[in-house]
């Protein structure tokens, strides 16, 4: 099939089925070997073509064709200019938000920023401009610490809870809020990258009354919020927030939920009208740079993309199981933390036998790009990450690879 006949068949065929994406693209056109011919972003062309790339969060899956033809629209009508506000944005996250979370978000409390990391960037500078100390639950995103540097803060590794499960370690933070010089702002992952944690409404909520208590700051990085599995509830961090008077910011976007990181284009959401206040003083750069078209496929995404979604958290969750079921079948000594929202794998490679750098050993050996877990910070180092978003015979792949290099699997097969 050429890459015209994979754009037909992306519009024309949306339903998905046991052997289809969410747009309905059969999952053999999934193949990372033809998907490395069709596409250049840095998942596909950063390491060689026998390399399987399973690092990067972007999925394999198509984008959904509500989204193409708003791009296509959009790109006929020549509508590629500046912005200066959310526009139709705003209402598209608002109702979202409203039957997703039950969330009311009022309309002009949305603003525009490039991507979720400016959200989290520009709203530091905007509520604590002078800086100061950010405390950080880890293992996180390492993105965190790549966007930290460009404000004046120290950051405070807060690690999280792990048994029984990964929770966050309230005592750990009111003792930072409250001992020594304390802390002015918190950074929280909402769903937690990488443990894949939907945080528990009643740890949120006890964070803000914290962060009220003792005015911090709270930046919720809530981009993988709209891919919370089914039967988990999601808790948006600002209505907490605002009833307990914690001065509180979210940032999220529709780029991991419908796979359009490239298209540059997220909002920061006010808690209250006195967040509200803060925001208004973003400077108007967060704004303009921010993508028309990126805006566009938000909307589109938001409004119309909950069909397309649902599949694709359906063919997550399969292939979540997939890896669990290999991962205990084939691969002994590793141990994998069962994600609840997004499409990211944690797994603890510690006594598999790899040494102390089982992320480098599996790309080595093995020909498998994962994410090193040292990189996440505290907590991390004997890691790796995992991208679930593919087809599945690309995990069944990526698991056999893996299973050759590890010792105890060798030695079983002699």
């Amino acid at each position: 099939m050429t890459e015209a006949d994979c754009r037909s068949s992306v519009v024309t065929a949306p339903v998905r089925t046991a052997q289809a994406d969410p747009s309905g693209v059969p999952l053999a056109e999934l193949d990372p070997a033809l998907l490395r011919e069709q596409r250049t972003s840095i998942k596909w062309t950063r390491f060689p073509a026998e390399v399987l790339p399973l690092f990067v969060a972007e999925m394999d899956f198509a984008v959904a064709p509500e989204i193409r033809a708003a791009l296509t629209a959009r790109i006929e009508a020549s509508d590629i200019g500046y912005l200066d506000s959310p526009g139709p944005l705003a209402r598209a996250f608002a109702d979202f938000a409203l039957n997703r979370w039950g969330w009311a978000v009022p309309h002009d409390h949305v603003h525009l920023a490039t991507d979720v990391a400016t959200g989290v960037v520009e709203s530091l500078r905007v509520f604590r401009p002078a800086g100061g100390r950010i405390a950080v639950p880890t293992p996180v995103y390492p993105g965190f610490f790549e966007m930290l540097e460009e404000v004046p803060f120290e950051v405070v590794e807060l690690p999280l809870l792990t048994s029984p499960e990964p929770r966050l370690d309230l005592a750990a933070i009111e003792r930072a809020f409250t001992e020594g010089p304390g802390v002015d702002a918190f950074l929280l992952c909402n769903p937690h990258n990488p443990h894949g944690l939907a945080h528990r409404a009643e740890d949120l909520a006890e964070l803000a009354r914290l962060a009220a208590a003792h005015d911090v700051f709270v930046v919720s990085d809530e981009i993988h919020a709209p891919l919370v599995f089914d039967g988990e509830a999601f808790a948006p961090f600002a209505p907490l927030a605002a009833a307990a008077g914690a001065l509180s910011a979210t940032t999220t976007s529709a780029s991991k939920g419908w796979n359009l990181a490239g298209a540059k284009c997220a909002v920061i959401v006010a808690a209250d009208e006195r967040a509200n206040e803060a925001l208004r003083r973003l400077p108007p750069e967060t704004v303009t740079r921010a993508s028309i078209l990126g805006l566009h496929a938000g909307v589109a995404a938001f409004s119309e993309g909950a069909a397309w979604l649902d599949r694709a958290i359906a063919q997550i969750e399969q292939n979540e199981q997939l890896l669990s079921e290999l991962v205990a079948e084939r691969l002994p000594g590793v141990r994998l933390t069962r994600p609840r929202a997004g499409y990211l794998a944690w797994l603890d490679f510690r006594e598999a036998g790899l040494g102390d750098d089982p992320c480098k050993r599996i790309l080595d050996e093995a020909r498998v790009a994962l994410n090193d877990g040292r990189h996440f910070g505290a907590g991390g180092a004997g890691h790796v990450r995992l991208n679930l978003a593919c087809a599945p015979d690309t995990i069944r792949a990526a698991v056999a690879r893996i299973s050759a290099i590890l010792p105890h699997t060798s030695k079983e097969s002699r």
